[in-house]
């Protein structure tokens, strides 16, 4: 027996809800999977529904007549607490859909950048001077550099090591890097609530996870104490890092994503034939 067309409709507008709902999950889990705020946030709002159910399903009438105002005023509630990183989602929707606007740095553009950033970092480490480094992405940080102190000047190993002289009124905040550019120093960036960070780390490398984890940004931290170098990307902190490996992280970070899928068929060729042989 052949199905109506009334009948089909339903059950394409079935699998097009589905395919919708289950599109906005996964978009949600992949832009927060970094961030510890919005997980907890997930996980209270998850405990809300269950204990939700469960008295609905009991018939506990003053739990349930509490959960409904919570359900009721808590969104704008969360919207007006959890503000920055719902605004930081919604920006990197619109980064992504205007992705073809965003300046790409050349390969000569790179190079230079890294030997700049890397020579400031090699000079810092030696003469134990602290010093945090972000350089922005495709999400913007124009939020920060909005509360920082502008300079907008060509990336220098000299300006940046200037920026973090002990005396410089500007050495205690970080500096932020975008395309080739030094936009502003005296940065302040959110500090990590990871409870998984070791007690050891300062605030420069909390700052720097912090930032890492609200952004797609490449941070990069010169302990004060130490010399040592750190890495922090995607929320997750390369820690104790020799220079070579600094700089290899770094190259590898600011690839455009083209050149790390090129890269990585290449590599997928090169391990198919050396099976072959």
């Amino acid at each position: 027996m052949f199905m109506t067309l009334d009948s089909v409709l339903v059950i394409l507008r079935a699998i097009i809800d589905i395919s919708l709902v289950w599109m906005v999950i996964y978009f949600i889990l992949k832009n927060i999977k970094n961030n510890v705020k919005m997980i907890l946030l997930f996980k209270g709002v998850f405990v809300v529904l269950i204990v939700k159910i469960l008295s609905d399903t009991l018939n506990l009438t003053t739990i349930g007549l509490l959960l409904e105002y919570v359900i009721m005023w808590g969104p704008l509630a969360l919207i007006i607490i959890f503000q920055p990183e719902i605004r930081s989602i919604l920006e990197h929707i619109g980064r992504k859909q205007l992705l073809g606007r965003h300046k790409v740095l050349t390969l000569d553009e790179r190079e230079k950048l890294v030997y700049e950033v890397m020579s400031a970092v090699d000079y810092l480490r030696k003469s134990r001077i602290g010093a945090l480094i972000v350089l922005e992405r495709d999400i913007s940080l124009n939020e920060y550099i909005e509360r920082s102190k502008p300079i907008y000047a060509d990336i220098s190993s000299e300006l940046l090591i200037s920026i973090f002289f002990p005396r410089n009124p500007l050495h205690d905040g970080g500096v932020i890097i975008q395309g080739n550019k030094i936009t502003s120093a005296g940065a302040v960036f959110p500090i990590s609530i990871n409870s998984k960070i070791s007690k050891k780390l300062g605030t420069r490398h909390r700052a720097a996870i912090g930032i890492s984890e609200e952004s797609d940004a490449i941070a990069i931290v010169v302990s004060e104490e130490t010399g040592k170098i750190s890495i922090a990307v995607g929320g997750n902190l390369n820690y104790n890092l020799s220079l070579d490996d600094a700089r290899m992280i770094l190259i590898e970070e600011l690839k455009p994503k083209k050149e790390v899928l090129l890269d990585d068929e290449f590599e997928e060729e090169e391990e198919d034939n050396n099976e072959r042989a």
